[in-house]
């Protein structure tokens, strides 16, 4: 069986070692040396900036003032929001009072109309109006008001109105309400609308001859 074969040996010189001293303080003089010196230290009471803004270039006093901007604006938005549905919560509660009221206020009315208003029962009838008008309603429809189908009701038809260029209320059966700040409809006026009238014919010397053919 053969020998392996053995490598040649060789000398250790002494001269070709190479040591690398990599560590960043000389243990003698405990002075800095290579990147650890040319890196001065920070000033006293100063922390070092933190890695992301050294990196990036970021403010963060602009961050913060960002964030605490986009904060108040969703704030303000959402007190709004629950402004606006406090009052539609109390708008709503105020129509199904109000609601039950309007046959009480039509009999006063009617009342009224016939001079049967008087003694207590004006006292009461008026301060039943009184009420509804302190909770932001109000009355709406008197005779000659412009026709508006988004606020009144026709019952019926009148002949057409001479002098009226729209159609027009000429009688009311029933006033309505509605809320004065929304205007929230809460019972369309009953009226009897008139529709406008032609319009007159022109009078003079030349009102009836014809054109002359060319």
């Amino acid at each position: 069986m053969s020998q392996p074969e053995r490598l040649p040996e060789t000398e250790f010189d002494p001269e070709r070692v190479v040591v690398r001293d990599k560590r960043r303080f000389d243990p003698v003089t405990g002075e800095p040396r290579g990147e650890a010196a040319a890196t001065p230290p920070p000033a006293d009471g100063a922390a070092a900036a933190p890695e992301a803004v050294r990196d990036t270039g970021s403010d963060p006093v602009a961050e913060l003032t960002a964030d605490l901007q986009r904060l108040s604006a969703e704030y303000a938005n959402y007190r709004k929001r629950v402004a606006r549905d406090q009052a539609a919560v109390a708008e709503l509660a105020t129509a199904a009072v109000v609601d039950r009221m309007l046959p009480l206020l039509d009999d006063v009315d009617r009342a009224r109309e016939h001079g049967d208003l008087d003694g207590a029962f004006r006292v009461v009838g008026e301060g039943l109006e009184a009420l509804v008008a302190r909770l932001g309603v109000e009355r709406y429809g008197l005779p000659g008001d412009a026709f508006d189908p988004q606020v009144h009701e026709a019952v019926m038809s009148a002949p057409e109105e001479p002098t009226a260029t729209v159609a027009t209320c000429v009688q009311v059966f029933a006033p309505g309400y509605r809320f004065a700040a929304s205007g929230r409809v809460l019972r369309a006026a009953k009226v009897v609308v008139a529709e406008p009238g032609a319009a007159p014919e022109q009078d003079g010397p030349g009102a009836g001859e014809s054109s002359p053919e060319v």
